[in-house]
């Protein structure tokens, strides 16, 4: 029961959203910045839920049409993503509730968008933008939402509104310190998803599942593919330039060797079965070499 519960909500792949977590509280580690435990486990909770939900809802929708046989009978298998579905929604909402508005409308926002990239009239999982937006939400949404509620109020931005004016005041500076550290989460959860359409064109054309890799092509796909990675080292100099970041995380650009590797094989084949697994290696040793670098800076500063 429990293996076959694992299996449909494939819990192997949660390390995209738990090691994007992990660099998140490294960084506010390394920033000396007190970490709201309740605010921050209640975070965690409902991320990870709702990232079984997305998984279990694209699965059901997708056994009725790709042949593959459901984890469980399909009467269950919905009650299980209700179940899922409920709980991170309301671990979300009680979030929202102890924190402020902003929470509840990014927080409505990744659960909107969860549930249409598999169902609804056109999913997004069937069109050229699922690696924009699970880079997006996976990449973006949870190391801004995780720094939004441990940091001190008014840090990213501030606004207030009443019955003749609304102002919003942005800080710039803290915006670009997230949007940088977000790039390597943003691209290499991108890059699996790239990965999966390159394995799976063939037989997602039959299934009318037209993804990015059916636009650009076989080669500007590939040159996506590698170029993603590449601009993950990039933000890091960056980052150590504007003294976002330690040197002591340029330490994590020497895993160039062993991500090139992977990227030669890949290019050679796309293989679900064989070659697919190197996106997701390239995604842990990228994000958990950066974790570790920017928690080990945080023991120097």
């Amino acid at each position: 029961m429990i293996k076959r519960f694992f299996d449909y909500v494939e819990i192997t792949t949660k390390i995209t959203s738990v090691l994007t977590f992990l660099m998140t509280v490294a960084y506010l580690f390394s920033m000396k910045q007190p970490i709201h435990g309740k605010l921050t486990l209640i975070f965690f909770a409902s991320m990870f839920l709702f990232d079984l939900t997305t998984t279990a809802i694209n699965n059901y929708v997708d056994t009725k049409t790709n042949g593959q046989t459901l984890q469980f009978k399909r009467r269950t298998a919905f009650f299980i993503i209700l179940i899922l579905f409920a709980l991170s929604a309301a671990l979300g909402i009680y979030l929202a509730c102890i924190t402020d508005v902003v929470v509840l409308l990014l927080g409505g926002l990744c659960f909107l968008c969860g549930v249409l990239y598999s169902y609804g009239p056109i999913p997004i999982s069937r069109q050229p933008f699922g690696e924009i937006f699970s880079g997006f939400f996976y990449g973006l949404l949870i190391p801004f939402i995780l720094l939004y509620i441990n940091m001190p109020k008014g840090t990213y931005f501030s606004f207030a509104i009443n019955f003749q004016t609304i102002s919003l005041n942005l800080h710039i500076m803290s915006l670009i310190t997230v949007l940088l550290l977000s790039v390597a989460p943003v691209c290499v959860t991108a890059n699996i998803m790239l990965a999966n359409n390159l394995c799976d064109i063939e037989n997602d054309i039959v299934v009318k599942r037209y993804t990015l890799p059916y636009y650009l092509g076989n080669r500007k796909a590939l040159s996506l593919f590698v170029g993603l990675y590449y601009l993950t080292y990039f933000a890091t100099i960056v980052m150590v330039i504007l003294r976002i970041l330690s040197p002591v995380c340029l330490l994590s650009l020497l895993t160039v060797f062993f991500v090139q590797k992977n990227i030669n094989k890949f290019i050679k084949k796309q293989d679900k079965a064989t070659t697919f697994i190197l996106a997701v290696k390239n995604f842990v040793i990228i994000m958990a070499t950066n974790s570790l670098m920017i928690f080990i800076s945080g023991l120097f500063h």
